[in-house]
């Protein structure tokens, strides 16, 4: 396998040398050859990837990159479902779902929980079917955006709600769903005014979903500030404190400090908008429209910073990160798992999907220093969840780490470390949403999150010790699991221009090792506190949705080509953009 690599490698840079400096298309029949050799091994979609990816630097004619990208991350799906379905409006369908159900919890008593319960579970369940009908529906041999719906708002301003997924987004879309599906799930043991409780929850992932799919400016910003408005609520009335007993560990400072953050970060990043929509002299908030227009140098290099910091504050970006361990701790489980599990998501895809692809050459200029904090992320964030004492603490500063590889991935500008990155967000929103359902069986039994005072914690429950094994495991980049595969594609990258900060990366992954064992090694193959002889393993409703999300990181890491085929062909268009206009 590695003498095949090297060869493949060896091959694509003599191809590289031989072409001249300009835009070339991509040789189909000499990709196909070259990878051929790989696609019998077991990780060929990372492999052969991870080889052609090293080469493309040269701009990549639009055309070719579908062919490129299912040459390289395996073999396109044979009947897409829209081609199944055609003329329904899929995107328009799943968006409307959750505001839907929230708008039918209002007609449901406050006091009959059962029907709250079900209307919940049926809104969650449509979810997630919708959110993998989108998934399928998306073609990676067409490639670019997908599934286009238009709808007119004010047009006299150029506003339009225009939806549409492509590689990048789809994934997150098919994240959301499975993450705010086992949410519902862990949340049917609410028990204090459950049915305000689950029209919040709904609203907020109304607002994820309508920023991923929205293509103009307007509705993105709209349907971002959603996503982030009701989690004071959630956190300040259905979230619990600390056991330290200061204003600083309560849920209410956790609540606020968390939404004076974000909206905050939410003011440079509409002074873009607005800015870039007036320099553009387009007359269109779309997307597309405006990524066509001409922005110079120097109005690239003030701007894109705002949508860098602005969308990187939700995305955990040091040193705006605080806000994040806190909330974490603060929100009740559910909340935890959509926050670190799809709300930090938002700002990381704001940057690739606003700042990167309207502003490449500003992405470009400003990547160095991005890299330069994405690495404090990384290290500092595995050194503070090292030094934690609170369960949700260390899973808290792990995110704000994991977090960091993503940005890190997006700094190398290389396309094998921008799919790493793309892939590390789905990953990391998987295992910190099992994490997080794991600790939350714990602590509603203890009402304390201590690690010092836990304890073989795995004679009261093997199934929670095991699958917080696997979920440690992905933290720490196990093969065979999604955070090895992700991890891998970003380390690539970052080697082949950054080979000091892909380094630091894996150092970064080595502290993260020591904390996660650890822990394990404390709180739940210690020896036995009998002060917990009497917890049990989860219920009915967590031991569903922790085995759906343990399943799901055994499927991103032994087949990544379920996600590849979209990512790739996604990250390809992007950056041939990008490296065009560099």
């Amino acid at each position: 396998m590695s003498d095949m690599l090297r060869c493949t490698l060896a091959a694509f840079r003599r191809r590289a040398r031989c072409r001249s400096e300009s835009k070339y298309t991509v040789d189909r029949t000499l990709l196909s050859s070259m990878l051929s050799p790989l696609t019998s091994c077991r990780f060929n979609s990372l492999a052969s990837y991870a080889a052609a990816g090293f080469n493309l630097r040269t701009p990549i004619d639009r055309r070719s990159c579908p062919v490129l990208c299912s040459h390289v991350a395996g073999q396109t799906r044979p009947t897409p479902l829209h081609a199944l379905t055609p003329g329904i409006p899929l995107l328009s369908i799943l968006l409307a779902t959750p505001f839907l159900v929230a708008v039918a919890l209002f007609f449901v008593p406050s006091r009959a929980r059962t029907a709250i319960h079900w209307v919940s579970m049926t809104g969650a369940t449509a979810m997630l079917l919708l959110s993998a009908a989108v998934f399928l529906a998306f073609t990676p041999a067409t490639g670019g955006f997908q599934l286009d719906e238009q709808y007119a708002w004010l047009p006299q301003l150029g506003i339009t709600l225009h939806l549409a997924t492509d590689g990048i987004a789809a994934p997150l879309v098919l994240l959301t769903g499975v993450v705010i599906f086992c949410g519902t799930l862990v949340s049917l043991k609410v028990t204090h005014r459950p049915k305000d409780y689950f029209i919040l929850l709904f609203t907020l992932v109304g607002g994820v979903y309508g920023t991923f799919l929205s293509l103009d400016l307007f509705f993105l910003f709209f349907f971002y500030e959603i996503a982030v408005l009701p989690m004071y609520l959630l956190i300040g009335v259905w979230g619990s404190s600390t056991d330290f007993g200061t204003f600083l560990r309560t849920k209410e400072y956790g609540a606020m400090k968390l939404t004076l953050v974000l909206v905050a970060g939410s003011i440079p990043v509409w002074v873009a908008i607005i800015a870039t929509f007036l320099q553009a002299g387009a007359g269109s908030m779309d997307l597309p429209v405006l990524a066509q227009a001409t922005y110079s140098r120097d109005f690239q290099l003030v701007f894109y910073p705002m949508f860098m910091i602005g969308f990187g504050i939700l995305a955990g970006l040091f040193p705006f990160h605080t806000w994040s361990p806190d909330g974490h701790v603060a929100a009740p489980t559910a909340v935890s798992m959509l926050h670190a599990g799809v709300l930090m998501k938002l700002g990381a895809f704001g940057i690739i999907r606003v700042g990167m692809l309207l502003m490449p050459e500003g992405a470009a200029a400003w990547a160095p220093v991005l890299l330069v904090l994405a690495t404090v992320n990384v290290v500092y964030g595995a050194l503070s969840a090292l030094g934690q004492t609170d369960l949700k603490y260390v899973i808290g500063y792990s995110s704000v780490s994991h977090m960091g590889y993503v940005l890190m991935g997006f700094a190398s500008m290389s396309i094998v470390g921008v799919n790493g990155a793309v892939l590390q967000m789905v990953s990391h929103g998987i295992m910190t949403a099992l994490f997080f359902t794991l600790v939350g069986v714990v602590y509603d039994q203890a009402h304390t999150r201590l690690i010092a005072s836990f304890g073989g914690l795995a004679q009261q429950s093997k199934l929670v010790a095991v699958m917080f094994a696997v979920a440690g495991f992905a933290s720490l980049g196990l093969p065979g699991l999604s955070g090895f595969v992700a991890e891998f594609l970003i380390f690539v990258g970052l080697f082949e221009r950054y080979p000091l900060f892909g380094a630091l990366g894996i150092a970064g992954a080595a502290i993260t090792a020591v904390y996660i064992l650890r822990l394990m090694a404390t709180a739940f193959f210690g020896p036995a506190n009998p002060k917990w002889a009497t917890l049990h393993g989860p219920n009915r409703s967590e031991t569903i949705a922790a085995v759906i999300l343990c399943a799901s990181i055994f499927a991103v890491g032994l087949f990544p080509s379920l996600l590849m085929p979209a990512i790739s062909v996604g990250v390809a268009s992007l950056m041939s953009t990008m490296l065009g206009a560099g």
